[in-house]
């Protein structure tokens, strides 16, 4: 007998394909199929179906009750924002799912529809707001609040103390130094060491950091 709950994806790109392998490991949920483009339905990603379009949420979402936005996010966050507020108002379910391989403090706080994944430590009094990724190797350390819709991206470091705004994007082995506060709306290049805070929004990059958009 199986007792897994039942769970859709949403969005059937290269990150769900790590989502899947995260939602196997926890073992918590039994994988449904996955929404995307219309002419994709019938096609499979690592062998579960893609079974309908974000064209027919509203139906999707009277026959399913969990779900989790698959889409990946680089450059911008407007589609997965979009799909989590209006699987939201239609009465979906955003559950938490985090790899049985990552260290979350049980002094931390996660919101719905976050994924964290393979090998990410969050420490205590760590807040991670709703439908953020944080992905494989990221360490999120004490007292640091991630908001909403952000991005926290493989093996970056967000130092104790920190705040990351809403809709953010931290790039592949980035530093957030102890304390620095990063407002909304930005992203941060790979590889980059963030010493000052970030107010404007826009993109920077480097070593030093420099806006570059």
């Amino acid at each position: 007998m199986n007792l897994k709950e039942e769970i859709i994806l949403i969005g059937g790109g290269g990150h769900c394909k790590a989502c899947i392998d995260v939602i196997e490991e926890e073992g918590r949920y039994l994988i449904k199929g996955i929404i995307d483009l219309p002419e994709k339905i019938g096609q499979t990603i690592l062998g579960y179906p893609i079974i309908d379009s974000d064209e027919n949420l509203e139906k999707i979402v009277s026959e399913y009750k969990n779900f989790l936005i698959t889409v990946g996010f680089i450059k911008s966050p407007v589609i997965r924002i979009k799909l989590f507020n209006k699987i939201s108002v239609l009465g979906g379910r955003f559950p938490v799912i985090i790899s049985p391989k990552a260290h979350i403090s049980r002094f931390a706080q996660i919101e719905d529809g976050t994924i964290v994944m393979h090998g990410v430590v969050v420490n205590a009094d760590a807040h991670i707001g709703k439908n953020c990724i944080v992905n494989n190797q990221a360490l999120i350390e004490h007292d640091v609040i991630v908001s909403e819709n952000s991005h926290v991206s493989t093996g970056a470091k967000i130092n104790g103390g920190c705040f990351i705004g809403k809709n953010c994007f931290v790039g592949s082995g980035a530093i957030i130094n102890q304390g620095v506060r990063v407002n909304s709306e930005i992203i941060v290049g790979s590889g980059s060491i963030v010493r000052k805070d970030i107010k404007q929004s826009g993109i920077y990059a480097g070593n030093p950091l420099k806006k570059i958009k």
